[in-house]
């Protein structure tokens, strides 16, 4: 088991090779608030002084370390590998360069903190990869992180305290993250920040290990045995006390390896019966084992989300496509392809089915008998005409000779006024066809051909020829359904079979109109003939009539209308009761009218998509192709229509790194089940 925690390591290398941290790998780390002690820990562990020292905040990046056994015998030798050569560091920027001068280890990790935070005690969520190969070493991967602080210091942002909050949370957030929570013994453990921080993500402790620095530097007459039992924090993973070196040892060079002898004796002294529980040696065994345990917990999960993400990685890769080679015929196929997809979305066979709204084929038969069928009907087909307006049309349709019967050239003016009202929902119905053919555009690159995000000049060539041809056969189909409604003004049919009903009604009403004519003509006819009842020029004959207009206006002395009435001045009544004959007349011309606009109507409804799918829809699907194909290809527009995105190269290599990092990764797993690691 001891070989899994280079598994991971080597797992680590192979995805710092393209700088992602998609998979989680399981790993320490560490915690604490400023000179907690959490560099004197991680240096106790490599057994050399390595990290950076000061005042204030010294930790400004996350620093990756990875701490690699060697064994001695196999340890590097080397002219140029000093102090024997058993003991040497990298890190993962300056590639391949080795380092085995600590000293200068720690000044590049001081100079490539610079580099990225800058100077001004500002911190960076990118983290320095550093690995240690030393045979004085366990196998073991930390995550230095910066220590908690509450007030900023000098120049320090004002959110310093949420910045370092919040990149602590998101490493020790990960699930296969082991917390090494540091707290220095000469402070309240209550009020300890690490272990308040790490109980947010890890509440019941289980990926919780405490350690109490500084034992040495508690108060006369206190000691640590009650936190070191767990009576005061009970943490799961337990709790371990250990010795550092103090800034006089720093200063005076103390080595590492005397302070961990310093330390042991301490413990012995202090706490005699906690001494092989606590201390430097024992914290990394501890440590070791159990990031032996949870690698052994955490590769089920690891191995299922590798295969996965390898699986989106191969389909993004996918994709972007691979370089073009054969320039004429990648052309010929991605027009190909789009007009197939084009025309597959009307149809309703396209591999990519729209779940969120309608599309394509089915938006268009929803415009045609839900939104446009649904439109027609809501016309009334006596909208618009009142009453009034019908009378008004049958007096004018007589001229100055009062009519016996119901005259047809008033019904012919009226349903032509009322068929005409369809004009505008038809020629609306032809729009949103058309904006929807023009919508598929944009569904067949967002969705059928991703391969045409390659080639932005393409993609937008295609779209310029596909408007172009949509433009174009709009005015065409505009003009056939204007003729589908002149055709219906230009002949009123009252001889269709539909209208029969209608015609037959009406004539039922002449010939009732006739009858009662004729039984009234007789006495109109006496009443002619009687003899005036002694007032011949009364107010009911025509000469009374014009007597009653002496005195009105323009009938004075001398005027030559004396004795008329000027009739243009009598106002015409706005409203007045019909008479029952005007009445049957207008009721008889409203049933004409919306018998026949029904016909029409009906008509309409069933011509109007035939003609849209005739002279729009189907002829841009048969002739999509070829006109893409005369316009676009050409040998003089190959190398611009095919000239790939800015970052369509980068992001196919980046793709292409990282799916070969999870075959790798996939592959390192493989090896551990074969060799019964796992």
């Amino acid at each position: 088991m001891e070989a899994l925690i280079p598994v991971i390591n080597k797992l680590q290398d192979v995805f710092n090779t393209v700088g992602a941290d998609i998979i989680q790998l399981p790993q320490i780390a560490v915690v604490g608030t400023q000179s907690s002690g959490k560099s004197s820990v991680l240096e106790s562990l490599v057994g050399r002084d390595l990290l950076p020292r000061g005042t204030g905040i010294v930790t400004r990046r996350p620093l990756i370390l990875q701490l690699v056994h060697v064994d001695p015998a196999d340890a590097r030798k080397n002219e140029d590998v000093g102090r024997d050569g058993d003991e040497w560091g990298k890190f993962l920027h300056t590639k391949n360069k080795i380092y085995t001068d600590f000293d200068e280890i720690r000044q590049e990790i001081e100079a490539e903190t610079e580099r990225i935070s800058g100077n001004n005690k500002g911190i960076s969520d990118e983290p320095i990869h550093l690995k240690i190969y030393s045979p004085h070493v366990v196998n073991l991967t930390l995550v230095d992180l910066p220590g908690i602080t509450k007030v900023p210091v000098g120049d320090q942002p004002i959110d310093i305290e949420v910045q370092i909050r919040d990149l602590i949370l998101k490493h020790i957030s990960n699930p296969n993250c082991i917390i090494l929570a540091v707290t220095a013994a000469n402070t309240d453990m209550a009020t300890s920040e690490a272990l308040k921080v790490a109980r947010e993500v890890d509440p019941d402790g289980r990926r919780t290990l405490a350690v109490v620095t500084k034992l040495d530097l508690m108060d006369a007459g206190t000691d640590a045995m009650d936190v070191l039992m767990g009576r005061v924090i009970p943490v799961k993973l337990g709790l371990i006390g250990v010795v550092n070196r103090s800034q006089l040892d720093i200063n005076n060079k103390k080595f590492v390896s005397d302070a961990i002898r310093d330390e042991h004796a301490f413990l012995q002294k202090k706490y005699p019966s906690l001494a092989n529980r606590n201390g430097t040696k024992y914290l990394a065994r501890t440590l070791n084992r159990l990031l032996m345990h949870h690698i052994r917990d955490c590769l089920p999960e690891l191995k299922t989300r590798i295969n996965v993400l390898a699986a989106q990685y191969q389909s993004l890769l996918g994709s972007y496509g691979e370089p073009v080679e054969d320039q004429s015929a990648t052309l010929l196929q991605l027009i190909t392809k789009f007009a197939t997809e084009y025309c597959n979305t009307i149809e309703g066979t396209a591999k990519y089915i729209e779940t969120a709204e309608l599309c394509g084929g089915a938006r268009i038969c929803y415009i045609f008998h839900e939104t446009f069928g649904r439109t027609l009907e809501c016309v009334d087909p006596l909208g618009g005409l009142s009453t009034i307006d019908i009378l008004t049309a049958i007096r004018n349709a007589t001229g100055p000779r009062p009519s016996l019967f119901v005259p047809e050239v008033s019904f012919e003016l009226l349903v032509k006024k009322q068929v005409k009202r369809l004009e505008e929902p038809s020629l609306r119905c032809v729009e949103l066809v058309h904006e929807e053919m023009q919508r598929i555009i944009q569904h067949c690159s967002n969705y059928s051909t991703q391969e045409l995000q390659r080639f932005p000049k393409l993609h937008e060539a295609i779209v310029e020829v596909v408007t172009s041809l949509l433009r174009k056969r709009l005015p065409i189909t505009n003009e056939m359904v204007h003729n589908l409604v002149a055709i219906e003004l230009a002949y009123i049919n009252t001889k269709h079979p539909d209208f029969a009903d209608a015609c037959g009604v009406m004539n039922n009403n002449i010939e009732e109109q006739r009858r009662n004519r004729m039984r009234e003509l007789p006495t109109a006819v006496s009443r002619e003939k009687a003899p005036a009842s002694g007032d011949a020029d009364g107010a009911g004959t025509w000469r009374g009539m014009l007597n009653k207009g002496e005195g009105g206006p323009g009938s004075g002395p001398g005027s030559p209308l004396k004795g008329a009435v000027n009739l243009l001045d009598v106002p015409v009544p706005v409203a007045r009761k019909l008479s029952s004959r005007e009445q049957r007349d207008c009721e008889v011309i409203e049933r004409l009218i919306k018998s026949y606009f029904l016909i029409v109507r009906k008509n309409i409804q069933d011509s109007v998509p035939k003609a849209v799918m005739h002279f729009l829809v189907n002829h841009v699907k048969d002739s999509l192709q070829s006109e893409l194909v005369g316009q676009l290809y050409k040998s003089g527009l190959l190398n611009d229509l095919l000239t790939e995105s800015e970052d369509m190269a980068q992001r196919r290599k980046e793709a292409a790194d990282m799916l070969q990092a999870l075959q790798k990764a996939s592959q390192v797993i493989a090896e551990i089940r074969e060799t019964h690691l796992w």
